[in-house]
């Protein structure tokens, strides 16, 4: 009888999921009494799918721990969104929503995985989620931000320059520290402390003299990253930078130069770095040596292919035999038992919070505030491509996490401060629009 459940649940589970992603796009599309509706049936939408798949959670371990944390994230959730739309008028309730379905996916996939490791996920998203609440206010309110951009610049180099010399070592890279027995990767802030560097120096200028420099600290950033092997990291700070610097200057020239650097650096990090050509070797053709480098790619595949467009339904699959799926394999794993339609829409949701980035920005009138929204959610869509492309062998795997949905703390706290951020900005518009009316 409870595999009946299991099996007509994810059906049920996929089809909310389409519906959700369906309104999700639908939301661009209509006026804003519209857009209200859209967003109270996408919250009736995610809380159904959420309790679904727990009752199915519960059902296969049969212990009341699974249902006492359900009710916690419940409680969560529905004070995040409440008082967040009770603070922040204007804030973006698709953002908003979208936040809260990414996780929601990231508790139950990680539950089903590691239950320990999905509790310390939900205390650090509580605790991001309290930490970050007041980023809007300030974002509306302090345009020094915009004048102090050697602060982050120089903030971000320090860190990272620690983390090369005395970082904690994992997989061949050195990407965190250590502080009071507390881990935390300083690149997942660093990232966006050189977002705000960037923008406020082409906010000041974007003549040769500025490009110039700017880019030297830039690449001061990417070179740090690569001397300590993060180089899935250094590969979205020089995206990130290319791409913020054709949208300052409107320059194809920098552009193209920018990406045959690009090539020329990926080259030469292949022939200095063994962990990279292991990374591509597997990439190339992991069948060739498939107990030893491309076993993680090749179970990747057989969990998706496994899977298929409907999945196994939850507790049906072997999601565990992937090495590190909590982190930088979790799509696998989802898409192993809750198929691989559900684990399109997960990308497509991504998607949607980009384009409400990019939306954001193409109406800000500073151009600071544009290349920040711009910068931030150029950060935050390469971390979903180079995460689902190493998963599904369409790239060489990089050791990015899925935001807001893969284990690690730092990741998730980062996130936080992103959307915090953008909504920032978001209320910004909208209260002036509202001045203006």
């Amino acid at each position: 009888m409870i595999n009946l459940i299991v099996d007509v649940s994810k059906y049920l589970m996929i089809l909310l999921m389409a519906v959700y992603t369906y309104l999700n796009f639908r939301f661009f599309g209509v006026n804003e009494e519209k857009k209200r509706r859209i967003c109270g049936r996408q919250n009736v939408v995610m809380f159904f799918n959420h309790l679904l798949a727990y009752v199915i959670i519960y059902l296969m371990t049969e212990d009341m721990k699974m249902l006492v944390f359900y009710c916690a994230q419940v409680v969560f959730f529905l004070c995040y969104i409440y008082l967040s739309r009770l603070f922040y008028r204007n804030i973006s309730r698709l953002l908003l929503n979208n936040m809260c379905m990414l996780l929601s996916v990231g508790f139950i996939i990680l539950t089903r995985l590691n239950f320990d490791r999905a509790v310390r996920q939900f205390v650090i998203v509580v605790v991001a989620a309290l930490v970050t609440w007041v980023i809007p206010f300030i974002i509306d309110r302090v345009w020094q931000l915009s004048k102090i951009p050697w602060v982050y610049g120089i903030l971000g180099l320090l860190l990272l320059a620690v983390v090369c010399v005395a970082g904690n070592s994992s997989y061949g890279a050195q990407l965190s520290l250590s502080i009071g027995g507390i881990s935390f990767q300083p690149s997942e802030f660093v990232k966006i402390t050189f977002v705000f560097f960037v923008a406020t120096m082409f906010y000041r200028s974007t003549g040769f003299k500025t490009v110039l420099v700017t880019t030297a600290v830039a690449a001061l950033h990417v070179l740090i990253l690569v001397l300590s092997k993060d180089l899935g990291s250094a590969l979205i700070f020089f995206i990130t930078y290319l791409f913020m610097l054709f949208v300052a200057t409107s320059n194809w020239f920098y552009l193209g130069a920018g990406a045959a650097g690009g090539c020329a650096a990926s080259v030469l990090a292949y022939q200095l770095f063994s962990h990279v050509r292991v990374r591509v070797a597997a990439w190339q053709n992991p069948w060739a040596d498939i107990d030893n480098k491309g076993y993680q790619i090749t179970q990747s595949l057989f969990a998706i292919g496994t899977g298929g467009w409907f999945g196994m339904g939850l507790y049906q699959g072997m999601p565990r035999k992937i090495p590190v799926v909590e982190k930088d394999f979790v799509f696998a794993a989802i898409s192993e038992e809750m198929g691989g339609i559900f684990a399109l829409c997960v990308l497509l949701i991504c998607l949607g919070c980009f384009l409400q980035f990019m939306m954001i920005a193409s109406r800000m009138q500073a151009s600071f505030f544009k290349l920040l929204a711009f910068g931030l959610g150029v950060v935050y869509v390469v971390q979903v491509i180079l995460t689902v492309g190493g998963v599904t062998k369409f790239i060489p795997s990089t050791g990015v996490t899925l935001p807001f949905v893969s284990y690690g703390g730092s990741s998730i706290f980062a996130t936080f401060v992103i959307f915090g951020v953008i909504q920032g900005l978001f209320i910004l518009k909208r209260n002036e629009e509202e001045e203006d009316a």
